[in-house]
C-alpha cells in the first residue's frame, strides 16, 4: 500500500512538471516569435540602470505620453496621427514595460516611476513638455507634476487612476501576484496561454461599452502582450500602485501646473466622478470634461477629441506667464542605437 501511494505522487509530479514543462516551452516560442517580428520602433537611452525605449515624432510644442496599465506606446498609435502635424510628440514605454527594461529589483511604484521618466525628461533636454498620462500613466504625470514640477509645463490626463483603490477592476484581478518567485513562474507558464484564451474577453472588459477597433492588435503592436516580461511588469505595477496614492492624493491642492482630466463618462474600469471629477475639484484651477458615452480606453476609441482636449490644455499650459525652469543636465544617461 505504502509503495502503491509513493508512486502515485511520483507519477502525478512528473505529470505536473511536464505540464509545467510544456507550458514553459510554449511561452517560450511564442515570446521568441514577437521578439522576432516586432523590433522596437524607436530609440533607447540608459538611465540609471533603466533601458527607455521612446519613440520622438513632429515638430512643435513637445508632449510627453505615458501609457496605463500592461501597455506600451503603441497604445497612443490611433492619438498620434492626430497630434504629430503642429507637435513634437514623444512617447516612452514605462520602466519594464513594452520594449523598456529595469534592472533586476527595481521598485514598481508610482513615485519611483516618475523619477525615472523625470530623468528621462531632462536627459532628451524636453524643455517642459506637456505631459499626457492614461489610466495608470495618468497616476505618473501627476506624481511627475508634484515631485518634478519645473520639468513640465503642464498635465493632461485622460481616463487617470487618481485616487486609491481599495481592490483592482475585475479585468485585472488576476494578475495581483504579490510574490515576485511567484509572478515570475506564472509569467513563464500561465499567463501566455491565458492571455490567448482569454485575451478577447479581458479586452472587452478594458474597452466597454466601446468595441474593440478592428485594427488595434496590429496598429498598436498589442502582441507585445504575450511576453512573459510584459505580464511581470504588468503584475508588478498593479501591486505596486496603491502604495504611493494616498501621500499623492493628499497633495492634489499644491499642484501648481495647469492640469486637465478627460473621461468616458461610461468607463467600466475607473469611475469618472471620483477619478475625474472629484479629483479635479480638489486641483487649483483644474479642467474636468466628459466623452458622453465612452469608456475606458479613449485615446483609441475618442482620439480626435482626446487630441482636441490635449492641445487646449497645450495652449493653455504653454501660454502661462511662468518663470523659465531648465532642465538640470544628466551625467549618468546614455543613448543606445
Amino acid at each position: 500500500m505504502a509503495n502503491g501511494l509513493i508512486w502515485l505522487s511520483v507519477a502525478v509530479a512528473s505529470m505536473a512538471l511536464a505540464v509545467w514543462g510544456v507550458l514553459f516551452l510554449i511561452t517560450f516560442l511564442i515570446s521568441r516569435h514577437v521578439k522576432k517580428t516586432m523590433p522596437p520602433p524607436g530609440k533607447f537611452i540608459e538611465i540609471d540602470g533603466h533601458a527607455i525605449h521612446y519613440t520622438d515624432e513632429g515638430q512643435g510644442p513637445t508632449l510627453l505620453l505615458i501609457h496605463g496599465l500592461g501597455g506600451q506606446t503603441g497604445n497612443f498609435a490611433y492619438l498620434t496621427d492626430y497630434l504629430k502635424a503642429g507637435y513634437r510628440v514623444v512617447a516612452l514605454d514605462r520602466p519594464g514595460n513594452g520594449y523598456s527594461t529595469k534592472p533586476a529589483g527595481a521598485p514598481s511604484g508610482i513615485v519611483e516611476q516618475a523619477r525615472i521618466i523625470a530623468r528621462f525628461i531632462a536627459a532628451l533636454d524636453l524643455d517642459q513638455p506637456v505631459i499626457v498620462g492614461h489610466s495608470l500613466g495618468g497616476a505618473v504625470a501627476l506624481a511627475i507634476a508634484l515631485n518634478h514640477s519645473k520639468l513640465i509645463a503642464g498635465a493632461a490626463l485622460l481616463a487617470p487612476l487618481t485616487q486609491h483603490e481599495t481592490e483592482p477592476p475585475e479585468a485585472f484581478k488576476g494578475l495581483i501576484i504579490r510574490s515576485p518567485w511567484l509572478r515570475r513562474l506564472v509569467a513563464w507558464t500561465l499567463a501566455i496561454p491565458s492571455s490567448i484564451l482569454n485575451g478577447k474577453r479581458i479586452g472587452s472588459m478594458v474597452f466597454a461599452p466601446d468595441a474593440i477597433p478592428a485594427d488595434f492588435v496590429g496598429k498598436t503592436r498589442g502582441l507585445l502582450s504575450l511576453r512573459p516580461s510584459a505580464f511581470y511588469a504588468t503584475s508588478s505595477d498593479l501591486v505596486a500602485a496603491p502604495d504611493d496614492l494616498p501621500g499623492l492624493v493628499a497633495r492634489y491642492g499644491t499642484l501648481s501646473v495647469p492640469v486637465g482630466i478627460l473621461y468616458g463618462s461610461n468607463d467600466r474600469i475607473l469611475d469618472a466622478l471620483v477619478h475625474g471629477k472629484a479629483t479635479a475639484a480638489i486641483i487649483p484651477g483644474a479642467v474636468f470634461e466628459m466623452v458622453a458615452g465612452a469608456g475606458h480606453m479613449i485615446p483609441v476609441t475618442a482620439p480626435e477629441r482626446s487630441a482636441g482636449f490635449i492641445k487646449h490644455l497645450a495652449e493653455v499650459a504653454l501660454s502661462t506667464d511662468r518663470v523659465t525652469r531648465n532642465a538640470p543636465k544628466m551625467e549618468n544617461q546614455k543613448h543606445v542605437a
